[in-house]
């Protein structure tokens, strides 16, 4: 086989629809667009949301909340996921758990909570501890570092 003998497999490829090319092509006259109206006239197209001059509904329904400008998104890691990922010893910092798959690569803030048991000595580098975080890998002798 040659490359000059390649083909598509059979209906593989579609022709496309070429409107307004008279009566005999199917699509001539009107071209598919139907009689008058909005959409049969050329720049014919209606604005995502708009309801023909009715309130839209994104304007009828009630503001509710609030963001949070200064709100702080954090990746949270557990204790029982430290316990069970790194050796007695080990430094735990963003690199390490990224390339054990604790986090994400594009976490931006880690937070370390205290869930489950640690029975491990690990220094812990991260944003964040919560105080039942904190106390656990201090009284296993380990160390918590707020970066």
């Amino acid at each position: 086989m040659n490359l000059g003998e390649l083909t598509y497999a059979k209906g593989a490829q579609k022709k496309r629809k070429r409107v307004g090319r008279g009566s005999a092509s199917g699509w001539g006259k009107t071209a598919g667009k139907g009689h008058k109206g909005q959409k049969a006239r050329s720049g014919g197209s209606i604005r995502i949301g708009f309801e023909g001059g009715q309130m839209p509904l994104h304007r009828r329904l009630p503001k509710r909340g609030f963001k949070n400008v200064n709100h702080i998104e954090y990746s949270v890691v557990n204790l029982s996921d430290l316990e069970a990922t790194f050796s007695d010893g080990a430094i735990v910092d963003i690199a390490a758990m990224v390339e054990k798959g604790l986090i994400r690569r594009n976490a931006k803030y880690v937070k370390v909570l205290g869930a489950g048991k640690l029975t491990k000595k690990l220094e812990v580098k991260a944003h964040a501890f919560s105080e039942t975080a904190l106390n656990e890998i201090n009284s296993k002798g380990g160390k918590a570092e707020v970066i």
